[in-house]
């Protein structure tokens, strides 16, 4: 399978990540008297690489396989195919797909995930300190009696203080705001130097957002960590993300710099996403993207183009090729459309 280029940024001259191909299918349950050959396809072959230092944005609708990628990238899920290159700058670039045991336990305390839901993803039996410790005591990062003073640090770095006031309360007695941080601290115990951070803000009022966007900002120029953010969330990406790339149905379709994208996007799909997005004047008016019909099942789709039944400026050369590739076309996007 051919890998599309990847598109190296400027961040830093050797990226520390860089996805070739990676898929991830998920087989349909065979029925009983009839095994199935037929899979979803979550994650169909994308590439791209994500710099030092930066923050780098995947959008897109629900269902579109942005968190299983995020999951594929800290290694939460196992990938179908493709290859998922490391580079800590400690030597060669480590394949994590490969990885096993030992490896792959050190490989972790590099690399983190802030899930999407404080309120799921805290255990409610657990006390402020046991959940943040846990990593520490995990990856056995330091002696039993400083992870104490370790955790007291990193709750107050995430604006938790005193953190004597947190520490042995239970989940349950905390703000979601509150919750979140304690998700991002857990994250960033064992200082990884990447962090996955899917949809980190969806699940808090809107009053909030803006705390924490700052905070994960200002914890990366300080600990020097790379995000991938996942958000459905136009506005969000540009408030944090250098460069986003936009999937639909598993592929990633438009990739560039955030603001080229938002203000130029080039790709069907990319233009009737910013059509959805509010404007907050009631006199303004924007003409609408003409898209037709609902999202495609992931269900074993055909090899053309995924928005070639929705695409307003499909035609017969997109119904008879493969999915297209990405390239770069005008203001460096990099786009997977034949007519853009």
């Amino acid at each position: 399978m051919a890998v599309a280029d990847t598109g190296v940024t400027e961040v830093g001259t050797r990226p520390l990540i860089k996805v070739e191909g990676l898929e991830k299918r998920f087989p349909v349950a065979s029925h009983w008297f009839r095994r199935s050959h037929s899979s979803v396809h979550a994650v169909d072959g994308i590439s791209f690489e994500l710099a030092r230092g930066e923050s780098f944005g995947l959008v897109g609708e629900s269902g579109c396989g942005k968190t299983t990628t995020g999951r594929l990238l800290v290694r939460l899920a196992e990938p179908t195919g493709g290859h998922v290159l490391f580079d800590d700058g400690e030597g060669a670039a480590t394949d994590i797909t490969t990885l096993r045991g030992e490896e792959l336990k050190s490989f972790r305390r590099k690399a983190q995930m802030i899930f999407q839901d404080p309120y799921e993803s805290l255990n409610p039996r657990r006390t402020i300190f046991d959940t943040v410790a846990e990593p520490l005591k995990v990856q056995d990062a330091c002696p039993p009696l400083e992870r104490l003073d370790r955790v007291s640090r990193m709750l107050e770095m995430v604006g938790l203080s005193p953190p004597a006031t947190y520490l042995f309360r239970y989940p349950h007695e905390l703000s979601g705001g509150q919750r979140q941080r304690v998700a991002i601290a857990r994250a960033l115990i064992i200082e990884p130097i990447f962090v996955v951070a899917d949809e980190p803000t969806s699940m808090l009022d809107v009053s909030i957002r803006t705390g924490v966007m700052n905070l994960m900002e200002s914890l990366a120029e300080r600990l020097g960590i790379s995000y991938l953010y996942i958000t459905h969330d136009l506005a969000v990406a540009r408030y944090m993300c250098s460069r986003i790339a936009v999937m639909y149905l598993g592929k990633i379709v438009e990739m560039g710099d955030t603001e080229a994208v938002l203000q130029h996007p080039k790709h069907p799909y990319t233009q009737a996403l910013l059509s959805a997005v509010p404007i907050p004047d009631p006199t303004a008016t924007r003409a609408p993207v003409q898209i037709t019909g609902g999202v495609a099942t992931p269900l074993d789709p055909p090899p053309r183009c995924r928005f070639y039944s929705r695409c307003p400026i499909a035609d017969d050369f997109c119904r008879d090729n493969p999915h297209p590739p990405l390239e770069t076309k005008g203001d460096g996007q990099r786009v997977a459309c034949y007519n853009a």
